[in-house]
């Protein structure tokens, strides 16, 4: 049988009470997303559906309390970092991850762990509760926050795993994966499916093991021989994760990603990516001859940001490439942003900026979504 939808009538009797309640509390920011909200909220009302109900409530109060505290720190880069819950303290895994958080840190990037034991642990003692946000999931037999991030206002609560993923994802810069079992392997390829499918910002993602673990090399040979193999994945998909033994190359990874490269997003049918110095005539020249087939149409040029825009509202804006993004070639997307990040051009460092607060989305007009 067919879903029962609402009427015409019903959908302008819903519209007209969203109107109401924007009139009431004087809303006039973003006031057509906000009543697109309200009308799914006021047609899922009449339903009855208890259990629906129930779930949309509490998916909406997680997603908003997660996005108010990330908020405070949008002009910090975040590091997502999972792995086991169940890895001892005085093993080579635990003292790694730890040993990588203080290390990111120090590099100014914050960290967000599962808030659990184990590598999560891990990540919030080495980064310290001021640096470390904690996403906890409620489970039967993991009922508490780890001593490091417990009682910390930057630990939130999830009943769902979606919402978790979410909020990891919306505003991390790097994902970092240690060694664990299947919430770590459902994470990162999680992350890596978004990514491929330019779903989430392109960003790095290390796979990182203690030196002779050898954990993710049989992973890395499965996706080479397997998936690649048997012509699941292309060549160039590859080019978006790295395996390493060795904490300094993992941070280095990400930190290399951003020596140049800043953000980017899809406005008006174009790609514009923004990065921290301009681009020269011989790069440009360069970048038009070795990547043209991440190219639709036209070619690359340079930009500057579009004037309807607000995401530099209070910085000197930054300089932009502008293209025809032909999609499903993030692989190449991120050998391109490697080239420009290995250029002898000196990049200027600089904070993430964001505006709007929270991590800069993938795009400003309709198209894929985080």
């Amino acid at each position: 049988m067919n879903p029962i939808l609402p009427t015409p009538e019903e959908v302008d009797r819903y519209l007209s009470l969203a109107q109401d309640v924007l009139r009431q509390v004087d809303h006039k920011t973003h006031d057509q997303l906000v009543l697109r909200m309200l009308c799914s909220v006021l047609r899922m009302s009449e339903d009855g559906r208890l259990a629906d109900l129930k779930l949309t409530a509490a998916a909406l109060e997680e997603l908003e309390r997660a996005f108010d505290v990330l908020a405070i720190f949008s002009n910090a880069r975040k590091v997502a970092l999972f792995g086991s819950a169940r890895t001892p303290r005085e093993s080579a895994i635990y003292q790694q991850a730890m040993e990588f958080a203080r290390a990111i840190s120090q590099r100014e990037f914050m960290l967000i762990t599962g808030a659990g034991p184990g590598v999560m642990a891990a990540g919030n003692e080495g980064a310290g509760r001021e640096n470390s946000f904690g996403m906890n999931i409620s489970l039967p037999f993991e009922t508490s926050a780890n001593e490091f991030i417990d009682g910390d206002y930057k630990l939130l609560e999830f009943k769902y795993f979606f919402t978790r993923k979410l909020a990891f994802l919306k505003d991390s810069h790097a994902v970092v994966l240690c060694p664990g079992g299947f919430g770590t392997l459902d994470e990162g390829c999680e992350a890596l499916t978004l990514i491929q499918t330019g779903k989430a910002q392109l960003m790095p993602l290390v796979c990182l093991h203690p030196p002779g673990s050898g954990f993710w090399d049989g992973w890395d040979e499965y996706v080479k021989s397997s998936l690649l193999g048997n012509g699941m994945i292309s060549a160039d998909d590859l080019h978006l994760y790295r395996v390493t033994d060795n904490v300094d190359e993992a941070c280095d990874e990400i930190c290399r990603f951003y020596r140049r490269y800043h953000s980017m997003r899809f406005h008006e049918g174009h790609l514009l990516m923004r990065l921290t110095s301009a681009v020269g005539d011989d790069e440009l020249h360069e970048l038009n001859q070795n990547f043209s087939d991440v190219v639709q149409e036209g070619v690359i040029e340079r930009s500057s940001g579009p004037q309807s825009e607000h995401f530099d509202y209070h910085v000197k804006p930054l300089p932009h490439l502008r293209f025809k993004f032909r999609w499903g070639r993030n692989g190449r997307l991120r050998q391109m942003i490697n080239w420009l990040n290995d250029s002898p051009v000196e990049a200027s460092p600089r904070p993430p900026e964001r505006g709007e607060g929270g991590r800069l989305p993938v795009e400003t007009d309709p198209g894929p979504e985080l």
